[in-house]
């Protein structure tokens, strides 16, 4: 991109849970100056709602009729953005392990994933944004200007994600370990776009590096875009 660049580019940062991927894709954005896009939230926006309607995960007639008459929004907050559906602030309803393991399903399905590829591409037509997800550099954005895929070991992942839900769960760290492997098989394993890198993605290892280490690297990535 070269110091000075007006380019405007669409980043994408694919990975596991716990890969901290939310925390260098809201820095990263900050440090360009882009709209940060938290894909993520999407799938687990609709698995809050597939089990507050007691839909079947597997239950695509019911899932279509739901995303027929779904609208998703983000609004901007201090803290971060808000995810609205149909009106309703449902944030802080959709980090629980329940909604994660959830939406690791949900997300399977091909009638959900259509209904977001639309979504997702239209907030990047503007362009100037870091997606974050879990198939941005693969499906979603496949001619994306930088693609990075972060991953750590899934020990080191289930740490941190731990720390992140002690306060909430009555989960051991074991069990964050256990569900957060079977949430990697789910998502590697699935039929329609499985969590794996771009051909093109450039691959990082947050296990033994810091925040701001990774978002450095990756802002030379992107200067010599």
């Amino acid at each position: 991109m070269g110091p000075g660049s007006n380019r405007k580019m669409i980043v994408t940062i694919d990975g596991p849970a716990g890969a901290g991927k939310t925390t260098v894709s809201r820095l990263l954005a900050d440090r360009l100056g882009y709209t940060y896009v938290d894909t993520g939230a999407l799938y687990r926006g609709i698995a809050y709602i597939v089990r507050q309607k007691g839909i079947a995960p597997d239950d695509d007639k019911a899932l279509a009729a739901l995303c027929a008459d779904l609208n998703l929004a983000f609004v901007a907050d201090e803290a971060g953005p808000r995810l609205i559906a149909n009106g309703i602030d449902v944030t802080d309803h959709i980090r629980t392990p329940e909604i994660s393991m959830l939406a690791s399903t949900v997300s399977a399905r091909p009638i959900v994933r259509g209904f977001l590829l639309d979504i997702q591409r239209a907030m990047g037509r503007r362009k100037a944004a870091v997606f974050e997800g879990r198939d941005m550099g693969t499906v979603v954005f496949p001619e994306a200007d930088v693609k990075f895929f972060l991953d750590a070991s899934v020990q080191t992942r289930a740490q941190r994600r731990y720390k992140e839900i002690a306060h909430r769960t009555s989960q051991s760290l074991d069990d964050v370990q256990r569900d957060m492997a079977r949430r990697d098989a789910n998502d590697q394993s699935r039929a329609v776009a499985p969590l794996k890198p771009a051909p093109d993605a450039i691959c990082i290892d947050s296990s033994a590096l810091t925040i701001d280490a990774v978002v450095t690297r990756m802002l030379d990535h992107i200067e010599n875009a």
